[in-house]
């Protein structure tokens, strides 16, 4: 093992999560990277709407540099959540619904966040439930709620609604709120003087003026007459001074962007309600961007648009095998008109033959076709997507940002080094500039992956709704290289050579990939966090010899026709500087000088024939001690005491993974960290790993 190991390794401290309160029911990874789609019901407290609204504005101001995320009450709850979380924000619905859930330990734990320097951001009933007290709708018994609030973040009192006319899930109460904002409490970025923003129900905070000693700012005040007494002032929006930390409280919504409004919801004075919000969109951004730098986040200058789906280009080694592929994938086209569709179970493809069309009238649709933003929340299920098939391969005009001829001159330039032969992945290969999720395309659509070869690929510069390992996504901005690869695994070696070590394997071959790139590149310090991301040495802090993350993996396994059916998907930080430290940085600071620099195409051909390489020799060898001691020379963990909280909270230190089922071997530490004789054994899919603290949990 190569150093460091034990305690000696440590992982960076940037935190890189925005967290969004989406309820207490557990969703799957699935449903999660599809909140922005499909109306699921969000459980106690939070509604649909309010989740997707921030969710969507959010993601526009803080990519690339956060990822957005849908997170449950059980995981602030249970999971290692505070170590990579930069922002938790709690939106709109009813907060009772949150204290039903995360009174007593979830406050607590939320509570220690902030005061040890977390950030907190409460919209409407999420400004409620940060208060020290709450009182709506006083004195109408079929709404009054009155109380106490244990976060209480602002010392004082919420007060609402502050107009009047809210129903529950209507429009019949909403309005365009005037705010004038206070300017001098916001110092960073381009700040308006007062603007509209959606209101629904939310309060104000009494007396805040008074508590300026507090550590209590006003942001902005209601320049309206309100419906309850506020005390000193109008504050609509607060910052308040907890600890280290600090949180945001609104009563109204500047997260709820226009655009996103059925202007249809209402009678004609909600349609002029939209209108009202529009006019004043840049100002109520600039506010929000103005909120979120002053809670110390990184903000996009430039707000992101909401990129339109690109057209998917199929292509080949040689001409004959994407052919193969349509002919396998005819017998499932329906035709409607002159048009051939594949209607799959997650995805719509309009198929384009060879011949079939003209290249250059198809050349000349694509700037119209991929370059217009889109605004609003998509559902991207409902767009048709286009399947291109090329017998040759598609031109720099079609793909500029992949260029095809640099991939397979790569390709085969590493495959003619083989030890083991590869030949397979990545010799069909599908490329999308704008797609959803490379994992989805593939995994999601049965009648696809089903006869989809061995090895095949699919590719992207720009994910729109990446898919990471339970609660994560992947942020994809540009300069990652991101891409899914079908592995067919047969039945007959499930036992000599189990399907779980899939993961271990993708890993060894994104870090020995990395490192056999090219001539200079070996020392680089890339290695393997359990069971499947990589981390690398920080450039920007050696003395201290942490660790940052820049690259995660997803597997997704499918039985299928006695075969399993593996969906490899794979994102890392190769020449684009957020959120993380990215490949180019390390070879910059690491690399040989005069080293070959880092391009997306041939880097993604060398993980490839690493992956197959090492595949072909599992399929031959199992797990066996070579592979074992490979696995090894990249590991982060040997040695490593760890706290194994499902287990009583005891002490074990790290001592490998079982050669059989590629279990977590650790043993446990009594007095003085001596062996105690007992041994656990940890299965990857049952227990998250929080190396920030040393911690080896089960996961929900």
């Amino acid at each position: 093992m190569a150093t460091p190991t034990g305690n000696n390794a440590n992982t960076t401290g940037k935190k890189l999560n925005v967290l969004v309160y989406s309820g207490s029911l557990t969703y799957s990874a699935w449903q999660l990277s599809r909140f922005l789609t499909d109306d699921f019901a969000t459980g106690n407290g939070t509604t649909v709407d309010s989740v997707r609204h921030c969710l969507y504005t959010l993601r526009r101001l803080l990519a690339p540099y956060y990822a957005v995320i849908p997170v449950t009450g059980d995981m602030l709850l249970k999971e290692p959540w505070t170590t990579t979380c930069a922002l938790l924000v709690i939106p709109g619905g009813a907060d009772l619904g949150y204290g039903r859930t995360l009174n007593g330990a979830g406050n607590r734990r939320i509570a220690q966040f902030v005061r040890r320097g977390g950030r907190y951001l409460g919209f409407c009933a999420g400004g409620y439930y940060g208060c020290k007290r709450c009182e709506f709708e006083v004195g109408d018994k079929t709404m009054e709620v009155i109380g106490d609030r244990e976060l209480a973040f602002f010392p004082g009192t919420c007060r609402g609604g502050a107009f009047p006319g809210f129903v529950y899930h209507s429009e019949a109460g909403s309005r365009a709120a005037a705010l004038d904002v206070t300017k001098d409490a916001l110092n960073q970025g381009s700040i308006p003087t007062n603007f509209r923003s959606y209101y629904n129900g939310g309060g104000v905070f009494v007396d805040a003026p008074s508590f300026a000693d507090r550590g209590v700012e006003v942001l902005a005040n209601y320049s309206e007459k309100l419906n309850v007494d506020p005390g000193e002032g109008q504050a609509a929006v607060v910052y308040c001074k907890v600890g280290d930390g600090a949180a945001i409280l609104t009563g109204p919504h500047p997260e709820f962007a226009a655009v996103n409004l059925d202007r249809k919801a209402g009678g004609p004075e909600f349609a002029e309600l939209v209108d009202a919000l529009a006019a004043d969109d840049k100002e109520r951004t600039d506010f929000l961007k103005a909120c979120l730098l002053k809670l110390g986040l990184q903000v996009a200058q430039d707000t992101a648009s909401v990129p339109s789906l690109s057209s998917l280009h199929l292509s080949g080694v040689d001409a004959e095998r994407p052919l193969e592929i349509l002919s396998s994938l005819g017998e499932s086209f329906t035709q409607e008109g002159q048009n051939e569709y594949l209607k799959d179970e997650n995805d719509t493809f309009r198929i384009e033959r060879p011949g079939a069309w003209n290249l250059s009238d198809l050349e000349d649709s694509l700037p119209g076709e991929s370059s217009e933003p889109s605004e609003g929340i998509i559902d991207y299920k409902a767009i048709v997507k286009r399947l291109v098939i090329h017998d040759d391969l598609p031109s720099s005009k079609l793909t500029p940002y992949f260029n095809h001829h640099a991939f397979y001159a790569n390709l085969r330039q590493y495959q003619s080094k083989s030890r083991e032969g590869s030949s397979e992945f990545g010799s069909n290969l599908l490329y999308g500039e704008v797609v959803t999720s490379t994992n989805t395309i593939l995994e999601k659509n049965t009648q696809l992956l089903r006869r989809l070869p061995h090895g095949f690929t699919a590719t992207a510069t720009i994910q729109v709704a990446g898919r990471g390992r339970g609660s994560n996504v992947w942020v994809s901005p540009s300069g990652a290289l991101i891409f899914s690869t079908v592995v067919r695994h047969p039945v007959e070696k499930i036992q000599s050579a189990p399907v779980v070590f899939i993961q271990y394997l993708s890993a060894m071959a994104v870090v020995k990939g990395i490192k056999s790139y090219a001539k200079g590149y070996e020392k680089i310090p890339v290695k393997l966090k359990w069971p499947n991301d990589i981390y690398a040495l920080d450039p920007d802090d050696q003395e201290q010899k942490r660790y940052t993350k820049i690259c995660g993996i997803l597997i997704n396994s499918h039985f299928m026709a006695n075969e399993y059916i593996s969906v490899v998907g794979i994102g890392i930080n190769a020449t684009n500087a957020s959120p993380t430290t990215a490949l180019t940085t390390l070879a910059a600071r690491y690399a040989t000088p005069g080293a070959a620099p880092v391009l997306l195409e041939k880097l993604l051909a060398r993980i490839l024939t690493t992956f197959e390489d090492l595949y072909t020799r599992f399929l031959r060898t199992g797990f066996d001690r070579g592979f074992e001691g490979m696995y090894y020379e990249d590991w982060l963990h040997m040695h490593q005491i760890v706290t194994l909280e499902e287990e009583g909270g005891v002490r074990a230190r790290i001592q490998g993974i079982t050669r059989d089922y590629g279990l977590l071997l650790a043993e446990e530490l009594g007095w003085n960290d001596r062996p105690t004789g007992r041994v656990w054994q940890l299965q990857s899919d049952s227990n998250s790993f929080d190396f920030f603290r040393g911690l080896v949990k089960r996961k929900i």
